[in-house]
């Protein structure tokens, strides 16, 4: 049996970028420095640990350092500017909060927000003149962070509910398919037995004939239970081709579809909805592809991406798709394209 792979948070591939547009935001901080009293030396030096922080925090969201420690080079550099900007130093806190919302893993991210949370109460204290409507504007961006966390939390809930009710399902129906054959050819068997061993000295001839039998409905029951096991990994095109575009939108990838299920080789349509379930994963796992082209025809199917390329050793799922092609007698290639990748199966 196939599952359906899990939906890929937006903010795993693209939080680095919404977190370049936020940073408009530090336009408080650097006007707090630009505008203070402290001399020229000082201003830079805040502006440039403001600076840092801004790389910090996309770096955050890069998936190129530890979360944690992309917030403490954050923390010490919003730290770093107190003597310059003072009771602003906590217009720093949303970002802190929303990395801690949207990258820590459970239960630190809550722990963590709540500490940010914290700070912007001190607004209230009207220390230094700082505006205390600074408390209801920091703290709805907080908010909104925790909202995306747990929103995106109950989603993981529901596909993994739904996976399992689909395994549960689908071994049901295996159980019952396997059952049904089994049972009947067993039965026949059985009967078959029973005869061919009381004819064995009355009619020789009639017992061999039952023997025969008896190993041409062995051959057909093994038959049908591999096929119904088989059941388990064998795709359905039309259901690979409908889910593709879910999957890969989910991960910010749009698809075209050139072609339709029906023109393809109804042969080996299993092979396909394999082959293209295997390339989407791999699209959404490696590539870093913003469009997907998928072309359907009598001789085949190829899925070209405009990723990264490809790079590296073959690795088990790329292995075995060329296996499995190689066994109908077709060929798998994967080339590289300006940008991305093709992958082309072509059937006999």
């Amino acid at each position: 049996m196939t599952t359906e792979a899990l939906p890929v948070n937006p903010w795993e591939k693209w939080g680095w970028a919404f977190a370049s547009i936020w940073l408009v935001f530090l336009v408080f901080p650097i006007t707090a420095a630009v505008e203070s009293d402290v001399p020229l030396a000082g201003k830079v030096a805040a502006l440039l640990c403001i600076a840092g922080f801004a790389v910090a925090n996309v770096l955050g969201y890069s998936q190129r350092c530890s979360t944690w420690l992309a917030l403490g080079v954050m923390l010490a550099l919003a730290l770093a500017t107190l003597p310059v900007i003072g009771i602003g130093v906590i217009s720093f806190t949303p970002y802190l909060a929303i990395l801690s919302a949207l990258e820590l893993p459970s239960p630190a991210w809550k722990w963590a927000v709540a500490l940010w949370a914290a700070f912007p109460v001190l607004s209230l204290m009207d220390i230094d003149g700082f505006p205390t409507f600074f408390f209801l504007m920091l703290w709805p961006i907080m908010v909104g962070g925790v909202m995306l966390r747990i929103f995106g939390e109950r989603e993981e809930l529901a596909h993994e509910a739904r996976g399992e009710h689909a395994l549960v399902a689908e071994r049901e129906r295996v159980a019952r398919d396997v059952h049904d054959v089994l049972g009947h050819s067993l039965t026949a068997l059985s009967v078959k037995a029973e005869l061919a061993a009381r004819l064995i000295d009355l009619d020789p001839d009639r017992a061999k004939q039952e023997l025969e039998s008896i190993q041409t409905t062995a051959r057909q029951a093994l038959a049908e239970v591999r096929a119904t096991v088989g059941g388990l990994r064998a795709g359905n095109l039309e259901a690979e081709l409908a889910a593709a575009p879910r999957v890969l939108a989910d991960a910010g990838v749009t698809t075209q579809v050139v072609g339709a299920v029906a023109d393809t080789d109804p042969r080996h349509r299993a092979l396909l909805a394999w082959v293209l379930r295997e390339s989407v994963t791999n699209v959404v796992r490696h590539a870093r592809a913003g469009s997907v082209v998928i072309e359907l025809g009598a001789r085949g199917m190829s899925v070209t991406d405009d990723g990264a390329g490809c790079a590296g050793a073959e690795g088990n799922g790329l292995r075995g798709m060329r296996e499995r092609v190689a066994g109908v007698g077709g060929t798998l290639s994967v080339t590289a394209t300006t940008p991305g990748t093709r992958v082309e199966v072509g059937l006999p």
